[in-house]
């Protein structure tokens, strides 16, 4: 299993709508940045994924699961970018803030961290363990 972060303004698209669309997911569209893609595209079927709102709260609210590989994006009219469907597994009892990931020493590595603006980013099992422990999961 692999692990990832996935963002949202909650503006847009929040924590509880997603946990709203229950078990049937909900399609993980409109990712326009080639990067990303290639993080999509790895992406396989029960892979988690933390759920983090950007720009308002910046912060982990919850785990997400992989329910549907890579398939072509219907928001996208150029036929390039792909998405994949995720369902909300669990929240974190704890939110963690990115001001909390920055302070924490060993996460300093972390995509969040130096590729602050990448909307679906790689997470490290160490990584994916220390945030789930900070998180107390």
């Amino acid at each position: 299993m692999a692990y990832w972060l996935v963002k949202s303004e909650p503006s847009v698209w929040s924590w509880d709508q997603q946990v709203a669309k229950g078990a049937k997911g909900e399609a993980w569209t409109g990712v326009r940045n080639y990067t990303a893609r290639q993080n999509l595209v790895a992406m396989k079927k029960g892979d988690k994924a933390f759920f983090y709102h950007s720009n308002e709260g910046k912060e982990i609210v919850g785990i997400a699961e992989v329910i549907k590989e890579a398939y072509p994006d219907p928001t996208d009219k150029t036929e390039k970018f792909v998405c994949v469907d995720i369902k909300a597994d669990k929240p974190l009892k704890t939110p963690v803030t990115m001001v909390a990931i920055k302070a924490e020493k060993k996460l300093a590595d972390m995509a969040l961290v130096k590729y602050s603006r990448l909307s679906v980013q790689p997470v490290t099992a160490e990584e994916w363990k220390l945030v789930c422990k900070m998180g107390g999961i």
